[in-house]
């Protein structure tokens, strides 16, 4: 089953948040190194725990940085950007590192409800509900709009370049289903979501119709993992993942805490209780521990792929378990 990566940026305490730009350069060499199919940047605005907020030109740098794995949005979420604009930036990247480009898409805003005005400039904008307009509008600009529609004279430039393979992204039944009818692959965020991933998959693959551009279905499982030599300091890497996500969920986020910092905090039971829920959907452990459990989880969801995120204060030992897991995976090292 192919492995591939799922990327935010994440920002360490105590480090610029520029500086976790490069640093996703340098997972995206490693990882391209290891054996990893696709190397995929996430779209998220105003966290300070993350800087993924431009996976348009993360793209770009990324794939200039690597030759052989495949680059894309996990997502570009659309309701945030015109159609046209989606279909050019694509078509730049396709016509740049042909064959090599996912486009992504989904349709939460990525942030907070005042960051989301902000981007879709209206109310009206921030609750429509009309993902499979905007994504028909999205093609058409690569394959042409019905007679007498008001946008057919534009051209999405450089109009020699198809879009790339589109992947409809979800954390719950709708993006499975959309992804269906729309005849196009499916990404199930296991990382955060709630639902049974296998449920989620299932609907999807018997839903599926065929489109002129994928003709079967293929689902790809998101899921968190972190890997260390040992499980002590897998634990521990995974307590200030915890930590981050309790700071994020209760109104209070910031940059990505070191171990020391997650030893250090006065856990209340209750924060206790609330984490467990959420550290439930890491894979946590030394590397045949996480290979075992990644294994397992994606079997038993039916996915075909699947794409994992880490989140390690720092960047070398985020690496150093991307690498561990791809050992353990048996990944061909490129």
């Amino acid at each position: 089953m192919p492995l591939s990566v799922l990327d935010l940026s994440p920002v360490p305490t105590g480090t610029r948040p520029s500086q976790a730009l490069h640093e996703t350069l340098e997972l995206a060499r490693t990882t391209e190194a290891a054996g990893y199919h696709r190397f995929w940047l996430a779209e998220h605005h105003n966290i300070p725990s993350v800087v993924s907020s431009s996976p348009e030109v993360m793209i770009a740098a990324v794939a200039a940085v690597t030759s052989t794995i495949r680059v894309g949005s996990g997502g570009i979420m659309l309701p945030n950007h015109s159609p046209l604009k989606v279909a050019e930036w694509f078509r730049v990247l396709g016509g740049l590192y042909p064959d090599r480009i996912d486009l992504g898409l989904g349709r939460a805003p990525g942030t907070d409800q005042r960051t989301a005005l902000a981007l879709r400039r209206g109310r009206e904008a921030l609750g429509a509900d009309d993902f499979t307009e905007q994504y028909a509008e999205l093609r058409a600009y690569a394959e042409g709009f019905p007679a007498g529609h008001p946008f057919a004279p534009i051209s999405a430039q450089p109009d020699d370049i198809p879009l790339p393979p589109v992947w409809i992204l979800g954390s719950s039944t709708y993006g499975g289903q959309a992804a269906a009818i729309l005849g196009t692959g499916f990404a199930y965020a296991g990382h955060f979501g709630t639902l049974d991933p296998a449920g989620v998959i299932s609907s999807y693959k018997n839903a599926f119709q065929p489109s002129a551009e994928q003709v079967e279905p293929h689902a790809i499982l998101a899921l968190a993992a972190i890997v260390a030599e040992t499980e002590e300091r897998a634990q521990e890497l995974a307590l200030a993942n915890a930590l981050s996500m309790l700071r994020l969920r209760s109104g209070r986020p910031g940059p990505l805490p070191s171990p020391e910092e997650a030893a250090a905090y006065p856990w209340s039971e209750g924060e206790r209780a609330a984490v467990e829920e959420w550290t439930g959907l890491v894979s946590v452990g030394t590397p045949d521990q996480v290979a075992a459990d990644l294994g397992r989880r994606a079997n038993k969801a039916g996915a075909d792929e699947l794409i994992i995120t880490t989140s390690i204060h720092d960047p070398a030992e985020r690496r150093h378990s991307y690498t561990l897991l791809a050992n353990a995976w048996d990944l061909k090292p490129r």
